[in-house]
């Protein structure tokens, strides 16, 4: 797939499995960049450093972090954070997911994403994810389990609907 961000370049980063080691600083991460170590979405609360994920590390330095779940024939990617942005890592991670996914002989990678976040709904439509569903004031009722969700997102827009994205899965 051709997208205008740079192929990933592994020099001295890798993508590997997250181990229990990883735990505790994966929460710190999550908490850090989501505002609270859970992430709501689609009335449901995860604990990323509990799932299954994969890291990007240079070393000891975690460069991005993808965390999902397998529920029957679906994976659903929870959260993906690349910290240095516009470099392939995020896509790395992505299709790191999706080979589990396949493997696992499920029929779509899906996610959630909000509303306001114009630069994750480019990222995943440029990766063949489609809009499937809008599910409106699903993040105002997000913000009752997880008062620290903001009111207003990227950009100034504000925050009330979750936006459903799928890549469908072919064997």
């Amino acid at each position: 797939m051709k997208t205008s961000e740079p192929a990933f370049q592994p020099s001295s980063t890798t993508i590997r499995a997250v181990t229990a080691v990883d735990r505790e600083r994966i929460k710190r991460l999550i908490e850090a960049r989501w505002g609270a170590p859970q992430v709501v979405v689609h009335d449901t609360i995860y604990h990323p450093s509990e799932l299954q994920g994969f890291l990007a590390a240079d070393g000891e330095n975690i460069c991005g972090l993808v965390t999902f779940h397998i529920e029957a024939e679906a994976c659903e990617i929870v959260s993906l954070d690349a910290l240095l942005p516009r470099a392939g890592i995020g896509t790395a991670l992505v299709e790191a997911v999706s080979e589990v996914a396949y493997a696992a002989k499920c029929r779509r990678l899906w996610l959630v994403t909000t509303n306001d976040n114009l630069d994750a709904l480019r990222f995943y439509l440029r990766r063949g994810f489609r809009l499937v569903a809008v599910h409106s004031g699903a993040v105002d009722r997000a913000r009752l389990l997880k008062p620290s969700i903001p009111e207003v997102g990227a950009s100034g827009i504000p925050m009330h609907d979750e936006l459903e994205l799928e890549r469908k899965l072919a064997y």
